[in-house]
């Protein structure tokens, strides 16, 4: 069985692209494109995990309904896209676990860090989520890259405590689900999704998912939402290396992201999380 996450943004949440947009220019555009996204999951029989920035659902709070009602499940993803690391970030955090909460009558037990920016100056987050009752965190990429990465953390799912973010705690409560990465010119790097997904040719990708499977474990991949639905994403300048990252063969997005669906399975965190 194989885990996956819909990191549910807006065009203006990426890191890469917020810096360039205006605050007034920031117009939710992302819940257009929520039934294609649906839809995408319902013809391959897959259920999925929608990792929402809050301030989607304050906005559109019928994005919930449709979520729970196709039988997947919300996790909770900040309320602004905000890095974890961010300075002072800490009693914000606590204010808007709180307001998810009430948002989602309760209903989330799982988080994803934006950027995956889960990393030692961050990791008090654990405690929070612990204080919260929540479940699981799905934030750590075992690969380093330029923006994020735990490169020694352990890629099976394990038990996360604060004082030990990489490794299996025993003393844990909170499950972690590291996204899977894979091995490519004798490097470990990023296999799970985004720009990864977009920039490997997918015969890697369903490699790293069969090397997962092989091992029994859960291979653990992502994708945003507006990497399904560009249509809705703006044309906007970004600097040269930024505009390439994010954008570099979006259009194929959708279409492998349909084949893996369709050749392996795919379901909740929540629901794997129910049976192990």
């Amino acid at each position: 069985m194989n885990l996956l996450g819909i990191d549910f943004e807006d065009w203006y949440h990426p890191e890469l692209v917020k810096p360039f947009v205006s605050q007034e220019d920031r117009k939710p555009a992302m819940f257009k494109g929520l039934d294609k996204i649906l839809e995408l999951l319902r013809k391959n029989d897959s259920q999925a995990t929608f990792f929402t920035v809050g301030e989607l659902l304050k906005s559109n709070p019928e994005i919930l309904d449709k979520i729970i009602s196709e039988g997947h499940e919300i996790g909770f993803h900040t309320m602004n896209h905000t890095r974890l690391d961010s300075l002072n970030y800490e009693l914000e955090f606590r204010k808007e676990l709180k307001e998810f909460e009430k948002l989602t009558d309760g209903k989330s037990i799982g988080f994803r860090a934006p950027t995956f920016s889960l990393n030692k100056k961050s990791s008090w987050v654990i405690d929070e989520l612990i204080k919260n009752r929540y479940k699981y965190d799905s934030s750590v990429m075992p690969a380093k890259s330029s923006m994020y990465g735990i490169p020694n953390a352990q890629k099976s799912p394990y038990r996360i405590t604060s004082s030990n973010i990489e490794k299996d705690d025993p003393s844990g409560t909170l499950i972690e689900f590291p996204l899977m990465v894979t091995k490519f010119l004798g490097k470990t790097i990023p296999a799970a999704g985004g720009f990864y997904l977009r920039f490997l040719p997918l015969k890697i990708i369903k490699n790293a998912i069969r090397s997962y499977q092989k091992i029994n474990t859960p291979s653990t991949l992502y994708i945003h939402s507006w990497e399904l639905t560009p249509e809705y994403f703006p044309k906007i300048k970004l600097p040269i290396k930024n505009q390439f990252i994010t954008f570099h063969k979006i259009e194929k997005t959708f279409s492998k992201m349909n084949e893996l669906l369709k050749e392996f399975e795919f379901t909740s965190f929540e629901t794997y999380y129910k049976k192990i």
